[in-house]
């Protein structure tokens, strides 16, 4: 995950906050905007991302990458997301991987998983001061689970 790919943003709806993220995409890792959002918009129809536990992780297959690029994006106040458990958003993970990329895409969607089921990190990341520190907490984190 690149530093740019890092942000906290006061949105209140959900379409507000996939299109922000696509945006992110566009920004960090010169993706072509629309076509992240169309493809993160037709996964979304076929249930919530909304991953629960105040997470979300919209996340599609495009042929735009040659290997899987996440975005994380914090929110400054709770989104609905029609998450399974009804509780609203804070935190939300980014991730676009190759259209043939399956299992490249299956296991960047459980090591997402991971993370923020793993005590503390959520609230870590919410707490954080700002987007650097944010991505300090992710670096941090990434390196330590490398190892």
């Amino acid at each position: 995950m690149l530093p740019d790919a890092v942000a906290t943003a006061d949105l209140d709806n959900k379409q507000a906050v996939i299109e922000q993220v696509a945006a992110m995409f566009a920004a960090a890792y010169g993706l072509d905007q629309s076509e992240v959002l169309d493809s993160i918009e037709e996964r979304e129809k076929l249930g919530s991302t909304g991953f629960g536990n105040g997470v979300a992780i919209p996340h599609a297959r495009s042929k735009l990458v040659n290997r899987p690029v996440a975005v994380l994006l914090r929110l400054e106040s709770s989104v609905d997301f029609d998450a399974a458990d009804g509780m609203p958003v804070d935190l939300v993970f980014g991730l676009i991987s190759p259209e043939n990329a399956g299992a490249a895409h299956l296991h960047a969607l459980a090591a997402i998983s991971r993370l923020v089921r793993e005590e503390g990190t959520c609230e870590a990341l919410l707490e954080a001061p700002n987007a650097e520190a944010m991505f300090a907490l992710l670096s941090n984190q990434l390196e330590r689970d490398a190892a």
